[in-house]
């Protein structure tokens, strides 16, 4: 076949309206959201005191909500984060976060009246859009005192934060509080 002007014209039109219909699906694509970091008041709760006390969550996969479990739990991977509370209108139900003070990732999945007042108004640690986070640390079976204090010690005022994270920040697996012994995870054990 012979590369005629028509012939070359048409093979040009053609590839540029197939890059073009590329170009229109890559550009459709819905582009993932940038990670940002900001500090936050990072507090803990866990098994006693839930409200009511157990694992039950406001936002669980099973009622359709975009979140990966069913009751507070995970183990803090990217794949399976821990389960944390806040305001809905502060960070979305299901947005993932990462916090470097516990070498872990957590997943909005339950409400935080606190968090609701720290957003909303004036709540007990300030507002309003006061950035507050409750990230689950379980304790069931332990000693409830215990797991208290652990939430207590773990407990930081303004932590740096990492919403919409990448996938490959280090990762500690350890519980954040262990029931068969009762002992609260320290941070600085960790050497990944």
């Amino acid at each position: 076949m012979r590369l005629t002007k028509p012939r070359l014209l048409a093979l040009v039109g053609g590839l540029l309206g197939l890059a073009m219909a590329a170009f229109g699906l890559f550009a459709s694509a819905p582009a993932a959201q940038a990670s940002t970091t900001r500090n936050f008041l990072v507090t803990l709760y866990g098994w006693p005191d839930n409200s009511p006390p157990g694992n039950a969550i406001a936002y669980p996969k099973s009622d359709g909500n975009p979140t990966l479990h069913n009751v507070a739990s995970g183990v803090g991977t990217y794949s399976n984060p821990i389960t944390y509370a806040t305001d809905k209108s502060e960070l979305k139900i299901g947005t993932k976060v990462y916090y470097p003070y516990l070498h872990r990732y957590f997943i909005m999945e339950d409400d935080c009246v606190e968090c609701d007042q720290d957003w909303t108004g004036h709540g007990p640690d300030g507002g309003p859009h006061l950035y507050h986070i409750d990230l689950w640390i379980g304790g069931q079976g332990g000693n409830s005192n215990d797991v208290i204090n652990c939430e207590d010690n773990l407990t930081q005022n303004s932590e740096a934060v990492i919403v919409n994270p990448p996938s490959n920040e280090p990762v500690d697996t350890t519980p954040l509080f262990n029931s068969s012994n009762n002992k609260c995870y320290n941070p600085s054990s960790f050497h990944g």
